[in-house]
């Protein structure tokens, strides 16, 4: 991946929905190169899908909790579990006190408390310590330049 595929990432980052004229002028190619690039960076997986940005609150998801889930045993082997409670938007096997990690999206902290109750019932965890949320100050997404050796 050179320069050039990372500054398309990165304004397909910005705006997915842009032209590949618009794209190609951004980063010095023709809209045909550019399209070529893209349709190879989708091939080599460097972009997994193309989607839209939905403001949680908008849709009724405003309160967001990270939780530790604790287990007596392995959850490596628990995805299924997790995956299938939609509030759950990111579920991570870890290293350290806890096994798992899990992002979680509610209308109300009744419903938390609910999608917590849920996350019990699944086979080997032993306890959770979830952490609410209160303000967010900022989310970036993967940087394509962080990387960049050219």
């Amino acid at each position: 991946m050179d320069r050039i595929d990372r500054a398309l990432l990165e304004q397909l980052q910005l705006d997915a929905t842009q032209s590949y004229a618009a794209l190609g002028q951004a980063v010095g190619l023709s809209a045909g190169a550019a399209h070529e690039r893209v349709r190879k960076l989708r091939e080599r997986g460097a972009i997994r899908r193309t989607t839209v940005e939905v403001d949680p609150a908008a849709v009724g998801s405003g309160v967001l909790a990270y939780v530790m889930v604790n287990s007596a045993s392995w959850m490596g082997d628990s995805a299924e579990g997790f995956a299938a409670l939609p509030e759950i938007l990111e579920a991570h096997v870890i290293a350290g006190s806890a096994s798992v990690l899990v992002k979680i999206r509610t209308g109300t902290t009744e419903q938390l408390q609910d999608v917590l109750r849920r996350i019990y019932a699944i086979d080997g965890v032993s306890g959770t310590q979830a952490t609410v949320v209160l303000e967010t100050f900022f989310e970036r997404p993967v940087s394509p330049r962080v990387a960049d050796q050219d």
